[in-house]
């Protein structure tokens, strides 16, 4: 059954063509916190990613995305970015999801808040 999945679904890890790819020109350059992992071609002018469980490209972290683009030549297992006090980690899109943001006075809200600057118009 998961040789059927890999062969037909490109959305849900490697398909078997990516696989056979991989396995005869890539060399594994690292993994990140999400499990997702990286290569490059032997020669280095091709860089991939096989994402562990569904494909969504904002799992990939600014880090990763610097080197995958070819922004900095080392990956960051081998020169690591350094980050200010100040920045969040990472987080994927969570846009159309239960998880997504939703500003005060939203009705995607459970408790939405009161506002006093708006009334309701009510037929009469």
């Amino acid at each position: 059954m998961e040789f059927l999945k890999r062969l037909l679904t490109w959305w849900n890890g490697q398909t078997l063509g990516t696989q056979i790819f991989t396995a005869r020109h890539g060399v594994r350059v690292g993994q990140d916190d999400q499990g997702n992992t990286y290569y490059q071609s032997r020669d280095g002018k091709r860089r991939w990613i096989i994402y562990k469980g569904e494909m969504e490209a904002t799992r990939v972290s600014p880090d990763w995305h610097g080197w995958l683009h070819f922004t900095w030549d080392q990956p960051p297992t081998e020169a690591p970015l350094k980050h200010k006090a100040w920045e969040k980690p990472h987080q994927e899109n969570l846009t159309g999801t239960a998880a997504a943001y939703a500003p005060p006075g939203s009705i995607r809200r459970a408790h939405p808040v009161a506002r006093a600057d708006y009334e309701a118009w009510t037929p009469e």
